[in-house]
């Protein structure tokens, strides 16, 4: 099992939780790869802690469906199904469309401007071809208008299904040109909010979102015949 670099010592006050969130980078990354097996006393070993927090870091990774792991025989990081996508983007589009609703008329220069930004770095990581940083910066961008809706149970659940959405556009969009169209599609989202339009800015959130969906099943279907 190829284990990442951690240079950076825990702070051991929040020891368990930066053991957990470190694991989590990695599987979201891609840098532990669906079906890698992880053995907890070699996690323990390069992190440079016990192996409890590893353990119980594990623990909760399987209860968000991230790990898996027969007893006593193996654990190892979930495959990612070629289904999945077509479950959580619905689900994503529709609550981003009610943090659109609670957000808009809150929405300043100031967020249009980090919007406009997030929207560089992803212009820019798909020309380089590098599907962490695209989808970092995809995140970025979106997670402006939920912020400003001011709901933290609606930030919550988008928070943990785009954990599992990242987790599919690092594995299927990895040196994939497709995602290029976001960044357009980013821009006509913007332009919705720059005019308090909030009909336009639901809809073309759902549209960048389906339209999303519709690449990432055109490259899996391409991938299952090659």
């Amino acid at each position: 099992m190829p284990i990442p670099v951690k240079t950076k010592p825990f702070n051991r006050s929040f020891m368990r939780e930066e053991v957990y969130n470190t694991v989590l980078g990695w599987i979201m990354d891609g840098e532990l790869r669906p079906g890698e097996k992880l053995l907890d006393k070699e996690l323990a070993e390069s992190l440079g802690v016990s192996r409890t927090p590893v353990r119980e870091a594990l623990r909760r990774l399987e209860d968000k469906g991230l790990v898996e792991s027969a007893a006593n025989r193996w654990t190892r990081v979930s495959e990612v199904s070629i289904d999945e996508p077509e479950k959580i983007y619905p689900i994503i589009w529709t609550l981003e469309e009610l943090a659109v609703t609670q957000a808009i008329e809150q929405m300043t220069g100031k967020d249009f401007t980090v919007m406009e930004q997030a929207n560089n770095q992803l212009r820019k990581a798909l020309a380089a071809e590098n599907p962490v940083e695209a989808s970092i910066a995809d995140i970025e961008f979106h997670e402006v208008f939920i912020k400003k809706s001011e709901n933290p149970h609606l930030a919550s659940i988008l928070h943990d299904l785009k954990i599992s959405y990242r987790r599919v556009e690092v594995t299927y969009f990895e040196k994939d040109t497709s995602g290029k169209y976001s960044f357009d599609e980013h821009c006509g989202i913007l332009e919705a909010f720059k005019k308090g339009d909030l009909q336009l800015s639901q809809a073309m959130i759902r549209l960048n979102w389906q339209n999303s969906l519709l690449r990432l099943q055109q490259l899996i279907s391409k991938k299952i015949k090659a």
